[in-house]
């Protein structure tokens, strides 16, 4: 089979296709023929530096796939076989064209989804679920997405607008900000601004909530835009290389609640992967999927994500 290698840390051109053999399902797993792999940010900040929880090279990277059981590694896991799955692998092997995974990790993908959609959802839809929970965002809140047009961002937008709370987006591009309109934002801004803090005062008043996906100085920013006993919910730092530089004493003084991360056990993760597809089979939530790569050129779909030319979600077609 053919599959993505990184050998050593380095440059988008550190991903490599090869020859490689096809995995055999132990007991307790099964094998999957990958349909779509997906590509998170943290995988790109792993293959630069070896930020993440992530097995050291050389791997195959790639935590999140989906496409067809094919076979399985004992019985009892047989009648899973033809069924399509989306399901994470355990930090390694989805950049390929088979990958062997827990058979109890598996979700299976309902009526009325596509696989492509599926695989957008697998990560980004828990994540951006917990978010709301851990937000606990209200009809009439005052919510700000920063990295709205990202895989989930664009989530983010669609969950906060049916929550009934009044959205006001920022990314950076004129291109980003139309796909957060045409999600239902209600106000779009570009942080590449200058002014941009005083454009959102501006349109909303300030914020209620915000919801962090960039870090850095815009996370910096836009905490000084939350009014006293405001919620602010860091999920990722695509601008920084850590947490923003925000102190407990300094959330603390305007009763501002600040958390840093969503996480939560297999279980949970399990259960909200499974309630974003079914939000998708209903209508209710739509993946944004920007850019599919084929296979070979996972280099290129990390170098585009780096770029920051991406929108949405960026898979690998297999």
């Amino acid at each position: 089979m053919r599959a993505i290698w990184l050998r050593e840390f380095g440059a988008a051109s550190a991903l490599r296709a090869e020859d490689t053999p096809e995995p055999e399902p132990a007991p307790g797993q099964v094998l999957v023929a990958v349909e779509f792999a997906g590509i998170t940010w943290i995988e790109t900040m792993f293959r630069a530096s070896g930020f993440g929880p992530f097995p050291a090279p050389p791997m195959i990277p790639g935590n999140g796939v989906a496409g067809t059981i094919v076979a399985a590694g004992s019985s009892d896991d047989r009648h899973l076989v033809g069924k399509r799955v989306v399901t994470g692998t355990g930090g390694s092997g989805g950049y390929a064209e088979r990958v062997a995974v827990d058979a109890g990790q598996v979700i299976e993908v309902p009526d009325g989804v596509a696989t492509d959609d599926a695989a957008a959802l697998l990560a980004d839809g828990r994540t951006a679920l917990m978010i709301m929970e851990a937000a606990g965002v209200r009809p009439g809140d005052r919510v700000l997405v920063e990295a709205a047009a990202g895989g989930v961002g664009t989530l983010l937008v669609q969950l906060a607008r049916a929550a009934d709370a009044r959205v006001v987006a920022v990314a950076g591009a004129a291109r980003k900000l139309a796909v957060a309109r045409e999600l239902g934002a209600h106000h779009a801004i570009d942080y590449t601004d200058a002014g941009w803090a005083e454009a959102v005062r501006t349109a909303a008043g300030g914020v209620d909530v915000v919801l962090d996906g960039v870090g850095g100085a815009v996370a910096e920013t836009a905490f000084g835009l939350l009014g006293d006993g405001g919620r602010m919910i860091s999920f990722g730092f695509s601008s920084a290389t850590g947490w923003p530089g925000i102190s407990d004493e300094a959330a603390e003084r305007r009763g501002v609640r600040v958390r840093r991360g969503v996480f939560g056990p297999p279980d949970e993760q399990t259960r909200r992967t499974t309630e974003a597809l079914a939000l998708a089979a209903a209508g209710r939530l739509r993946p944004v999927i920007g850019q599919r790569f084929p296979l070979e050129r996972a280099a290129d779909a990390h170098a585009a994500m780096e770029a920051r030319t991406a929108v949405g979600k960026t898979l690998l077609a297999v």
